[in-house]
């Protein structure tokens, strides 16, 4: 029998690493191919992880409550199937992620293809892989090509702290430790609220943000759908809640104005077709933000329906990876919470997230006189490298527009 390698696989977009919550299996167990042998935690989902030959567990390696690189080994497995060597044995457990066809050996030929080690790596310490020499086969970047980079990064980084008053690695090396009191609770950072701290530092230090509120008019749009709640929730069996309202808006926005459907990506922006929009969902513990596809194509029902499925997946633990992918602009319902203004951190690497404040109802003045209206605010936050504040006036006064404009007569939930 051969003793094989089960590592940590990749569990989604961006995913880097995965705590594991539990183990299904224990030495000694017989599996299958494709068995679930652990369940994992990441910041987008809770996955099962399949084991990836059929034979006996030999070892776990990764305890419970670990978090460990994707790539990086879980347990060890026994099993009888014929393993064939790879032709290089330095990068045989190095996953190759964007693959190309066959091409002969020419000294560009591998140097795009990257591994999951490489490119976690790269991206934990800003380095652009398109400056790096890779001596592996073909010119392809290896683990210790980076590491080469990155054990030089000091020299260089000590004399640009001359010029450079606060670099990013010192600020993080810097954090004050608070005292600890008698009753006071220490809580690891890991798993997902790990991965969130790594991404709200990583969206701040990165994105130039910049904000922007409009005030809508939403009266005619609640007598509308507090008109409707009780008769489409008897019928659909689920609520019509007012955020599928505005994630409607939305969408239809972004139509109309698409620079905001953007991600940035080093020398260019890459304007994106679909419209996707990430909603955020808090379980007890945790948050997630899982995606509506191609919101712009669906109606008002077919939204509230997504919303609903994937709000329970969330707090059910049953969100996979495929429900989290390809996000291009995040909608925030932070009005769950009362909230009347906040401002949203940017999704990375999206160009801009809209929070969708509390609904108030309040004085306003209208022809000179005192009306009670239901009012709520609509708060932008904005990659100032992708955006300018023109067409992001024109967007929020495009969806203010179109709520405004929602009622009996103009919109059909069907």
């Amino acid at each position: 029998m051969a003793k094989e390698k089960i590592t940590m696989p990749q569990l989604g977009e961006s995913v880097t690493e995965g705590t594991v919550s539990t183990w299904l299996v224990a030495a000694g167990d017989k599996v299958n191919k494709y068995d679930p042998i652990a369940e994992v935690l990441t910041d987008k989902v809770n996955a099962e992880v399949p084991s990836s030959f059929s034979g006996i567990i030999h070892e776990l390696i990764a305890a419970e409550g670990d978090t460990i690189a994707v790539g990086d080994l879980m347990c060890y497995i026994e099993t009888q199937e014929v393993i064939v060597e790879e032709p290089s044995t330095t990068e045989k457990n190095e996953q190759v992620v964007e693959s190309t066809e066959a091409a002969p050996m020419d000294n560009q030929s591998m140097k795009k293809r990257y591994s999951p080690a490489v490119l976690r790596l790269a991206q934990e310490n800003n380095i652009d892989l398109l400056t790096v020499n890779g001596t592996g086969r073909g010119g392809r970047i290896t683990r210790k090509d980076i590491e080469k980079v990155i054990s030089a990064a000091p020299a260089e980084t000590a004399s640009t702290n001359i010029v450079d008053k606060a670099p990013a690695k010192s600020e993080q090396h810097d954090t004050i430790i608070p005292d600890i009191n008698q009753g006071d609770i220490e809580i690891p950072v890991q798993g997902v609220r790990k991965v969130i701290a790594q991404n709200m530092v990583r969206s701040k230090q990165e994105i130039p943000h910049a904000w922007m509120t409009v005030e809508v008019d939403v009266t005619d749009l609640v007598k509308y759908r507090n008109m409707l709640k009780q008769s489409f929730k008897q019928q659909e069996g689920f609520n019509l809640t007012f955020f599928a309202f505005f994630v409607k808006a939305v969408a239809q926005g972004l139509k109309e104005y698409p620079q905001l459907n953007s991600q940035w990506a080093g020398d260019k922006i890459i304007q994106k077709k679909d419209i996707n929009l990430s909603i955020a969902v808090a379980n007890d513990q945790e948050l997630f933000v899982p995606v509506i596809k191609n919101a712009d194509e669906k109606s008002i029902k077919g939204i509230a329906k997504d919303i609903t499925e994937l709000a329970n997946k969330a707090r059910t633990g049953k969100l996979t990876s495929d429900d989290m992918k390809n996000g291009t602009f995040t909608v925030n319902n932070t009005g769950t919470f009362g909230s009347i203004h906040s401002m949203g951190v940017i999704n990375y690497p999206q160009a801009a997230i809209l929070q969708v404040e509390s609904i108030v109802k309040r004085p306003v003045i209208i022809n000179d006189m005192f009306a009670a209206r239901d009012m709520v605010n609509l708060s932008l936050s904005l990659d100032h490298r992708i955006l300018d504040g023109l067409v992001c006036g024109k967007f929020l006064a495009r969806v203010k527009e179109i709520l405004e404009n929602m009622n009996e007569t103009t919109t059909n939930v069907y």
